[in-house]
């Protein structure tokens, strides 16, 4: 994309991806797909960003149409565009039956105050751009650990900051998803752990008490953090804003799973995404579902066989949906 998203990156981009996984072929797998969007309500979402393809919105939704997904994650260059620019963009998107899926939050509140206050003066701004073109979802993820802040002096902070950005968000009509990240290693990396399970931030989402915030749920911190479909069906469709999906690679106890290392959603099965997904259809969920696989093989790919084996994966994860 010509403008990525400038989402507070927590992770480095270094595994391995299975060739296997690379190399789905789409058509074996395209006819369960098509066969499966009939049972389900979710949107196959092209995030080019998360896979390291890095394009403007326009060329974003040519990709997401050619490979068959359903919607494209929107980005700060909505922001920066003039009126016919975003006409012309929509217009495209109608034409090739594509939708918004849900955007990140471009507002630093983990770290000093001087850069959360600057980008709450600019979040205004992008929120009316996001909404004049029809956004209606944001998340951001919840850092699982901190250095100098305990984890009641770092729950205040976060209600205190959050409450703030979804007040604003609410006022453009944008939802706003919060992820915890489930693994070990992760929350046990800093001094003081913080939130990476379901149940805390259902406390956090509880305390900011804002009626448009709600999840970004992810199957790989949902795997981390020990979770099970009882956990997910204590939702429901309006808890959750956005759907991360992805497995894990094989051979590593969860307990020592590094966020960093993932796999397309069904290279290796390790994540029981027919649980995760069935559970989500079992909710009604109708928002967007997106691979996040922070993988440096996929990344290194050309454009276009990175955004065809996501797609391959993606759809092969979502045949696995039962009637």
């Amino acid at each position: 994309m010509g403008t990525i998203w400038p989402e507070i990156p927590r992770r480095q981009f270094v595994t391995v991806l299975a060739k296997g996984a690379v190399t789905l072929g789409i058509g074996s797998v395209g006819n369960r797909a098509h066969a499966a969007a009939a049972k389900r309500k979710m949107l196959l979402s092209s995030a080019c960003g998360r896979i390291g393809v890095r394009v403007r919105l326009a060329e974003a939704v040519e990709l997401a149409a050619r490979y068959g997904f359903e919607a494209v994650s929107p980005t700060t260059e909505l922001g920066g565009l003039s009126d016919q620019e975003l006409r012309s963009l929509l217009s495209s998107m109608k034409a090739k039956n594509i939708v918004f899926g849900a955007a990140a939050l471009p507002v630093d509140f983990r770290g000093a105050r001087q850069k959360f206050d600057a980008g709450m003066k600019r979040l205004p701004a992008l929120a009316a751009a996001f909404q004049k073109a029809g956004v209606r979802r944001i998340g951001t993820y919840i850092r699982p650990g901190h250095d100098q802040l305990t984890y009641r002096r770092n729950f205040r902070q976060h209600v205190h900051r959050l409450r703030q950005v979804a007040t604003v968000l609410e006022d453009a009509g944008l939802r706003f998803g919060l992820e915890y990240v489930g693994p070990k290693t992760s929350w046990t990396r800093q001094r003081f752990p913080f939130i990476h399970t379901m149940v805390e931030t259902k406390e956090l989402i509880a305390e900011i008490d804002r009626p448009n915030v709600g999840f970004v749920l992810d199957s790989w911190h949902w795997y981390t953090a020990g979770e099970t479909a009882e956990d997910l069906l204590t939702l429901t469709n309006e808890d959750i804003v956005a759907v991360d999906l992805n497995d894990a690679p094989a051979g590593i106890p969860r307990d020592e799973q590094v966020d960093s290392h993932r796999e397309l959603p069904c290279a290796t099965g390790v994540i029981d995404l027919g649980t995760f997904l069935d559970c989500l259809n079992r909710l009604g969920y109708d928002g967007p579902v997106r691979a996040e696989p922070f993988n440096a093989a996929l990344r290194a790919l050309p454009k276009e066989k990175a955004v065809a084996a996501t797609a391959a994966a993606m759809k092969k994860a979502l045949a696995l949906i039962q009637p």
